[in-house]
């Protein structure tokens, strides 16, 4: 595990650019992701935000008067969120740490948890349980926890938009075998990452002392033909954010997303 953590840290540190100019790139989830998020926090609250990479959610919240804690495996990652972070006049808190040993490093209780980065990578389950249980202990009582997965469908998403050959990819075989076989896939990918088939989501969760208020699809429906809507004229991309974000909670509508958020309350 500890050659994947490594290689997952690697991954981040070699392009910090990249990760950040991915949710501009792809700005559907980070749209309906933070409408779905804004329904909850306040200006004032307490967020932490474990694996939140180069600071695009910490610093929308800072942005809207929340006290935030950033903490990412990749120093690069952190160091980027603060340069940024001063670069747009807000003020972030940001440390290197791993996820599973979170509170090694963070102290205090929050009134909200984004967990939007771990479930992509943690390839073991008891890695994902000890992440989520060390988030948890820091959330206050009634505190909301947001956590994303990918999607096992993401990779099909994924092929059919940008690399329709890999269907014939030798090395893509044992991906495309758990896809059909409704199994969930944990190592190579863009580095090494776990894809949930989305019926695991709930049973996953119901692991952990919370109440469930949503699940969603953080593109709503719109993954699929993002290239096409993105060129239309800006009435007709904000009317399919809207109607995507009416369905987004939609179960048999989960697969048209790449990514899947969870949002629990502490019990």
């Amino acid at each position: 595990m500890e050659d994947c953590v490594r290689i997952v840290q690697e991954h981040y540190d070699s392009d910090v650019q990249k990760e950040w100019d991915r949710l501009e790139k792809h700005p559907f989830e980070f749209t309906i992701t933070t409408r779905m998020m804004d329904r909850y926090i306040k200006p004032g609250d307490r967020i932490l935000d474990i694996g939140g990479g180069p600071g695009r959610y910490s610093i929308y919240y800072a942005k809207k008067g929340c006290d935030v804690t950033l903490i990412d495996l990749s120093s690069e990652n952190v160091k980027f969120a603060l340069e940024k972070s001063k670069e747009m006049n807000v003020d972030i808190k940001a440390i290197s740490g791993d996820a599973r040993e979170v509170n090694k490093f963070i102290k205090g209780e929050f009134d909200h948890i984004f967990v939007m980065g771990p479930m992509y990578h943690l390839l073991d389950e008891k890695d994902r349980i000890k992440a989520l249980n060390e988030a948890i202990t820091l959330l206050k009582k009634s505190g909301l926890i947001f956590v994303s997965f990918i999607i096992m469908f993401a990779g099909m998403i994924f092929g059919m938009k940008s690399a329709p050959e890999m269907l014939l990819l030798e090395n893509e075989q044992i991906f495309i075998d758990s896809v059909l076989k409704g199994k969930s896939y944990g190592g190579d990918a863009f580095t090494k990452a776990f894809f949930i088939d989305q019926k695991n989501i709930i049973p996953f969760m119901d692991k952990f002392h919370l109440e469930k208020k949503h699940l969603f699809g953080q593109e709503g429906i719109l993954s699929p033909c993002e290239v096409n809507i993105l060129n239309q004229p800006q009435e007709v991309i904000d009317k399919w954010i809207e109607v995507a974000e009416q369905l987004c909670e939609r179960d048999e509508l989960l697969s048209y997303s790449e990514h899947a958020m969870y949002i629990g309350q502490k019990i």
